[in-house]
């Protein structure tokens, strides 16, 4: 198996709302897209939005289960200034603040929010990883 991940999906209680919430953040959604599902390009990752019910019968798991989900996603910016910056539009754009912009023990400088349907999102400045012009991640090798 190569070393990449095409898709992250969202398996969301309320599509309709949570396309709202993307839109409103400025995310544009592709033409790709139908009525049960969203798609997005983010670089050379593809964001899905699904139904949960439609989700977990595609996998064949149950749809039940609550509290936190095991994993966040990330947005890493240029800037603690930046960092603020996101917390703050995500939260107008209808997420919550699930913890401030703050100093962190290893240097830099990190937020949460959450979607409407509770997914965390850490907005992060690292020194450690510069972001590329392309608004990228760079790992060390």
């Amino acid at each position: 198996m190569k070393q990449t991940i095409s898709f992250v999906t969202l398996g969301v209680a309320d599509l309709a709302r949570s396309r709202r919430f993307y839109k409103a953040l400025g995310w544009q959604e592709s033409s790709g897209s139908q009525q049960e599902v969203a798609f997005f390009q983010v670089g050379s990752l593809a964001f899905a939005l699904y139904s949960r019910e439609a989700l977990a019968d595609d996998a064949m798991v149950s749809a039940d289960g609550s509290g936190f989900p095991g994993f966040s996603l990330a947005h890493n910016v240029a800037s603690a200034k930046e960092v603020d910056a996101t917390l703050l539009e995500a939260v107008s754009a209808g997420g919550k603040l699930v913890r401030p912009g703050e100093k962190a023990a290893w240097g830099g400088f990190r937020g949460y929010f959450s979607d409407p349907d509770g997914f965390l999102w850490e907005a992060c400045f690292n020194p450690f990883f510069p972001i590329d012009q392309h608004g990228f991640v760079q790992l060390p090798n």
